[in-house]
């Protein structure tokens, strides 16, 4: 079992524009199949996703006339009163993430749980040392500006490169171990 912060973001670093959105993925002519998102996905049993990736997820899904994508419970992390999609299972939760996080490793029974964004929420569970590791997908566009995809500094211990995979001429995924401290972090 791993919490995993599996995401898409810019060459310089944006998983979503500066109006939180994530149109810009869009343009590519490949699927998330194409890029082995079933397998990931497999081994799911928990998510958890900020309010503005919840928002964004919603509204697209509305627009596209589609249903919630996600069999598994999800854990979303909010300080205001969201709209439900009817038939998902969705849990509204605030404050610290290591109480949920348990909450979800039980939900999860063995499988990953899986850190959707935005990076501030997986920059919370890094600080709270839940983090095992990042799975990106670096998109060959620039956004200059927007949602950062980990707004943490970390540098002691670095991330440990696991593998780098190409998708067509436009993906390159990169997979990092997150090395754990001898001493706790502090925030």
């Amino acid at each position: 079992m791993k919490t995993q912060y599996y995401t898409a973001t810019s060459l310089d670093g944006y998983i979503a524009d500066e109006q939180h959105s994530l149109e810009w993925l869009f343009q590519f002519n490949v699927t998330p199949e194409d890029m082995g998102y079933a397998d990931f996905i497999r081994d799911v049993g928990a998510l958890a996703m900020g309010s503005s990736t919840y928002e964004w997820v919603r509204n697209h899904l509305q627009q596209a006339g589609e249903s919630w994508p996600y069999q598994q419970p999800a854990w979303i992390f909010t300080s205001r009163e969201l709209p439900t999609i009817a038939g998902a299972d969705l849990r509204f939760v605030r404050g610290d993430v290591r109480p949920v996080h348990a909450a979800m490793v039980q939900a999860a029974a063995g499988k990953n749980v899986w850190i959707v964004g935005g990076g501030e929420l997986a920059g919370q569970f890094y600080d709270a040392d839940l983090l095992d590791e990042l799975i990106v997908q670096i998109a060959a566009v620039t956004l200059g500006r927007g949602a950062p995809i980990l707004p943490r500094r970390i540098v002691t211990p670095p991330l440990r490169l696991q593998a780098v995979r190409s998708f067509g001429e436009s993906f390159a995924e990169l997979r990092y171990e997150v090395q754990r401290e001898t001493e706790p972090r502090t925030q």
